[in-house]
């Protein structure tokens, strides 16, 4: 029995498949997690993994999370998610890309790919030449589709102004201390929609020259990237790689909210439990960070029903994420139960595995 069928994440996934194509070099593990409510959809991550037991363990996390967040979206999709294992260099060439696309054509339409982290639009570009169950491609203007960072960084933001009201009782981030792990594409687009309203920022990454420039700009402060999770702050946004709320982790926290668009922050689902007996609000990172993949799922099924692909219909169920965030707060409150078991169980239920 292989031995990734004994990892506490494999949970009943339907399928895995360790993909190698000798010709181009390609690794890759593609992980369906569920097809319950549509063809799993999840982007891919291009990424050098010291073990390639990190990469199988990411790849099975990060696909139960996309079963997660496209059920809780109200997507019907299923959750699946991609790995491509690079060398030390970080290689990545066309041949490469022509071989993936191809391994998720022969899923004959269970696997739907997108951008993640190491990954571009040009790629997708390259990979939709092998399949046609691709999202995420480059988008006319007024039409869903392309980088989807930014619309994982406009769910964030109003996950963050619903935390806020919800916990501090504010209806407005002015003047609220937010600080923001990861100054990339999600992170950076945070940190600027929450300095037009006010926010105190103080933003770290680990390109320290990038913080720094981010932080003139937007008039925050930088910190080193080591430094970040000890800021007292009222609000810490994590959206950099996942993983970080461990048990060290959380006792350097000096905050009253957790929201951030990284994928898997809690390490164990335990630490969920931990953040909510210090009084930490904690928003499940596959619930706020979903504004990227409504975005490329109504893209890709705009695209294969023939129908126009409008882009305030995509904002629209963006704007639908703190609501669903405070359906998961209010259970906790009422329920005591962690909000990360609260968010769990209607996933579950959503997909059949109540």
């Amino acid at each position: 029995m292989p031995a990734f069928w004994s990892e506490p994440d494999w949970d009943e996934h339907e399928r895995v498949e360790v993909v190698h194509d000798r010709a181009s070099g390609l690794t890759a593990i593609i992980a369906l997690h569920s097809t319950h409510l549509g063809p799993a959809a999840g982007g891919t991550r291009f990424w050098h993994y010291e073990d390639p037991a990190d990469a199988m363990r990411d790849a099975l996390r990060l696909s139960r999370g996309m079963s997660y967040k496209n059920a809780m979206a109200g997507l019907p999709m299923g959750g699946g998610k991609a790995v491509v294992l690079l060398d030390k260099n970080g290689k990545k060439t066309e041949a490469m890309l022509h071989a993936f696309g191809a391994a998720v054509e022969a899923l004959d339409g269970r696997y739907v790919t997108a951008e993640d982290v190491g990954a571009t639009e040009a790629d997708m570009v390259t990979i939709a030449t092998r399949t046609q169950h691709v999202c995420g491609l480059p988008a006319e203007e007024g039409d869903a589709g392309g980088d989807p960072g930014p619309f994982t960084a406009m769910g964030i933001y109003h996950g963050i102004k619903a935390a806020v009201a919800h916990k501090m009782g504010k209806d407005s981030m002015q003047g609220v201390r937010v600080a923001v792990q990861g100054c990339g594409s999600v992170g950076g687009g945070v940190a600027r929609l929450l300095a037009k309203d006010g926010a105190r920022l103080t933003l770290s990454d680990i390109d320290d020259k990038r913080a720094e420039t981010m932080a003139h700009e937007l008039g925050g402060k930088a910190v080193a990237a080591d430094q970040v999770m000890g800021v007292e702050c009222d609000v810490f946004s994590p959206n950099a790689l996942g993983a970080i709320l461990d048990d060290e982790g959380i006792a350097r926290l000096d905050c009253a909210i957790v929201a951030g668009g990284a994928n898997n922050q809690l390490a164990r689902p335990e630490h969920g439990q931990q953040l909510h007996d210090r009084g930490i609000l904690y928003a499940p990172d596959y619930v706020i960070n979903a504004g990227g993949i409504i975005n490329v799922s109504y893209e890709y099924l705009c695209r294969r029903e023939g129908t126009p692909c409008d882009i305030n219909e995509v904002r629209k169920r963006i704007a639908q994420i703190p609501a669903r965030l405070a359906e998961i707060w209010n259970e906790s409150d009422s329920t005591g139960r962690p909000s990360n078991e609260v968010a769990d169980a209607m996933a579950q239920r959503l997909i059949g595995r109540a």
